[in-house]
């Protein structure tokens, strides 16, 4: 069809009605995890580019205390590189069917995802020991409030992490649980790549 005939078409003709009636109207097929996931990863972004723009904003003025840069965050940061490493491992294999890889990927993805919370407490600690609490300065509060947030978002996916992780262990064939690895990975890769933006600016700023 030409894009003057296209053009010309006039839909509530009942010719044209006719016409279309004969062609199948295609459905939305996504299922509804996927769905759910992207509308959560679209609102945490908004959520954190909000808290960034504010963070950005804020540190122009002269109360602006900068934090010293412990080096347990760059030791967090490789370990949450691994942790996304091992959810997109468990996922390949799961789509290559082997069993045995999905849960050594799941496995590493989860352990050092909770190594990331730890050590995340850790430099809190390491912090609070030097004297810089929330209540020290903007650039302290922003630094806990921003962290703090990072980690309740992966808490929740190692929520979702502990229940995929036992659907394989138990026994769940790979055909059933491969959507839940595949939305555990994802999130992890969001994760991720959210913390390095953090990282990035309370490195630079």
């Amino acid at each position: 069809m030409s894009l003057f005939s296209q053009l010309a078409e006039r839909p509530w003709a009942p010719e044209q009605a006719a016409i279309d009636d004969q062609h199948d109207g295609g459905e939305f097929t996504l299922p509804a995890p996927q769905v759910g996931l992207r509308v959560f990863l679209g609102v945490a972004s908004a959520l954190f580019t909000l808290f960034i723009v504010v963070y950005v904003e804020r540190m122009v003025f002269s109360d602006w205390q900068p934090l010293p840069e412990p080096w347990l965050l760059w030791v967090n940061t490789l370990i949450l590189f691994a942790s996304s490493a091992g959810l997109q491992w468990a996922w390949v294999s799961a789509d290559k069917n082997k069993a045995d890889d999905v849960k050594k990927g799941l496995y590493v993805g989860g352990v050092l995802g909770f190594a990331f919370v730890v050590g995340q407490l850790l430099v809190w600690q390491q912090l609070a020991n030097l004297g810089y609490y929330a209540s020290s300065n903007p650039a302290s509060a922003f630094f806990y409030l921003l962290t703090a947030l990072h980690g309740v978002h992966l808490l929740g996916g190692l929520i979702a992490w502990a229940r995929t992780a036992y659907k394989v262990q138990s026994g769940l064939s790979l055909a059933k649980t491969r959507g839940s690895i595949e939305l555990c990975a994802v999130y992890w890769h969001f994760l991720l790549i959210l913390w390095i933006v953090l990282f990035s600016l309370l490195l630079f700023t």
